[in-house]
């Protein structure tokens, strides 16, 4: 049995049919993670739907109305980039959801994963760039109505800018953000994280974790969180079809288990959230992501 939980639905499914963003991969990264050996059938965890209260501490209602009964206009559509459908709407409520579950778990365990989210270019009055519903800031600010936590840490390391979330805690002092991202590269406009790391094209593995070690350092330390909500994507891989970093599987998951080590050495607990991943090969991002989950283990171990 696994010292944290996996919290994961087979709801996470976007049904996107063909596009670039492969949501088939969460069921592909829990079946890897069993075949491997490397998790059990107790090991996972199944995440309820966040409520509409839940995401009202994030997002306008007009927003959430407009999800909920298909009403979003062309321009909205055009934001969002992936087709309408209930089963997408439904997703993103199980995203949130899980990713409340993941943060909770790891106030508990110390880590939390949830195989999804990390839907960090939603805003609150809006959905950008594959992003409805910004399950992140949804955990953050209910862990924080709650009072489970005071003050949370967003260390964002998807290939994009986490422009939704920057933007949602804008001028918080109990939310540090941290974006660590490829400059020439969407989105156009990047509203200021508390520390912004950009990497010019072809930035590669000891360029990355040096940035990323500094960032976590000064970050971890100046703001002491409780909580790190740690946005994984696997994007930053040198054959990701929209990315223009040039991280190698190994580098990623060293990247992966520097934030984990870290974060614990400031007795910060960890909340994983696996955000985006659209590698020419599927199964590199399903090894990427699920190398992840490994990083997990391997930190608390000790190994």
């Amino acid at each position: 049995m696994l010292p944290f939980k996996l919290v994961y639905h087979d709801g996470y499914d976007l049904n996107l049919g063909a596009h670039v963003f492969p949501s088939q991969k969460f069921k592909l990264i829990r079946d890897r993670l069993l075949a491997d050996g490397f998790a059990e059938a107790a090991d996972f965890v199944e995440p309820e739907p966040a409520t509409d209260e839940d995401l009202l501490l994030v997002h306008r209602r007009e927003w959430i109305t407009k999800l909920k009964h298909g009403t979003l206009d062309y321009f909205e559509l055009m934001k969002l980039e992936i087709p309408y459908s209930k089963k997408m709407v439904d997703a993103f409520w199980l995203a949130a959801g899980g990713s409340i579950l993941a943060a909770r778990g790891a106030i508990r365990d110390g880590f939390g994963f949830n195989i999804g989210g990390g839907f960090h270019h939603a805003f609150a009055g809006h959905g950008e760039g594959f992003c409805a519903i910004n399950d992140v800031a949804v955990a953050i600010r209910k862990l924080q109505h709650d009072a489970v936590i005071e003050r949370a840490m967003v260390i964002d390391c998807d290939v994009h800018d986490g422009n939704g979330t920057a933007a949602i805690f804008a001028d918080d002092p109990t939310v540090f953000t941290i974006s660590l991202h490829q400059l020439n590269n969407y989105p156009s406009i990047k509203p200021p994280s508390n520390i912004d790391v950009e990497f010019e094209d072809g930035a590669g593995d000891e360029e990355y974790l040096n940035r990323l070690s500094e960032a976590c350092r000064k970050g971890l330390a100046e703001f002491a969180p409780q909580l790190v909500m740690y946005v994984a994507g696997a994007d930053p891989y040198r054959e990701d079809q929209l990315g223009g970093l040039n991280l190698s599987i190994e580098g990623l998951k060293s990247r992966d288990r520097l934030v984990f080590d870290q974060a614990r050495q400031h007795h910060a607990s960890v909340a994983v959230t696996l955000a985006g991943g659209y590698a020419v090969n599927l199964d590199d991002t399903v090894t990427i992501q699920s190398n992840t989950a490994k990083a997990v283990e391997e930190s608390l171990m000790g190994r």
